[in-house]
């Protein structure tokens, strides 16, 4: 009896030391909530043809780096947000070998991007 007393009682105190962790990292998000699962967002006028809600699992923190951020200014985006790809130039060609064959390689800079 006295050994599942003790038990129990580092039980809770692993919980509540999990719990108040736990506690700490959570924090409040900046959207607008419909349901339990369920958020709504406000987007540009651009983005019309964009359904406003989005499901919690969706939903991820987003790092962003200079060097990802495609600029559509200039570029032809369709209803349903995809572009044509155009390509300016060859870059690089290179002719790699592979037991018996060889494969060719070449880089290409697009239109739409900075890279």
């Amino acid at each position: 009896m006295r050994l599942c007393r003790m038990i129990r009682d580092r039980l809770a105190t692993a919980y509540s030391h999990k719990k108040s962790y736990a506690d700490n990292i959570k924090r409040a998000l900046e959207f607008q909530r419909v349901g339990n699962v369920a958020y709504e967002m406000k987007l540009l006028q651009d983005y019309a043809s964009v359904h406003p809600m989005f499901h919690v699992s969706m939903l991820k923190k987003y790092l962003g780096y200079p060097t990802s951020i495609l600029l559509v200014e200039g570029s032809r985006v369709d209803e349903n947000l995809s572009y044509e790809e155009v390509p300016i130039e060859i870059s690089h060609r290179q002719v790699k070998r592979l037991r018996n064959k060889e494969v060719a390689t070449v880089k290409v800079l697009w239109q739409n991007h900075l890279v």
